[in-house]
């Protein structure tokens, strides 16, 4: 809960008077990542048909590193899901019920 004193500050605030503004709102990327991650994007789609001639000539000497590279490049396109642990009520385990139909 905001106190009198910090309401009163946020109402207040004013550019350039030292103090801390709101920031850039949750979930708007920064200007520098943005940009890097537009020029990467761009990068990648004009290399795009280049890219599997790339691939198989790393695989006609490793095979394994080929596989290694597409590894890599997956995870840019489709990111991991973090793992999540289920527990029950204040992390106890889970109760499971078995249903069956009746006769």
């Amino acid at each position: 809960m905001e106190t009198e004193n910090e309401k009163q500050t946020s109402k207040n605030w004013k550019v350039g008077d030292g103090t801390a503004g709101p920031g850039r709102p949750k979930g708007v990327p920064n200007k520098s990542t943005q940009i890097v991650r537009d020029a990467i994007a761009q990068l990648l789609e004009r290399n795009a048909p280049q890219m599997d001639q790339w691939l198989n000539q790393v695989a006609q000497e490793d095979p394994y590193k080929a596989l290694d590279l597409m590894n890599k490049l997956c995870e840019y396109h489709i990111p991991k899901l973090a793992r999540t642990e289920h527990t029950g009520k204040d992390g106890g385990e889970i109760k499971h019920r078995m249903v069956g139909w009746m006769k």
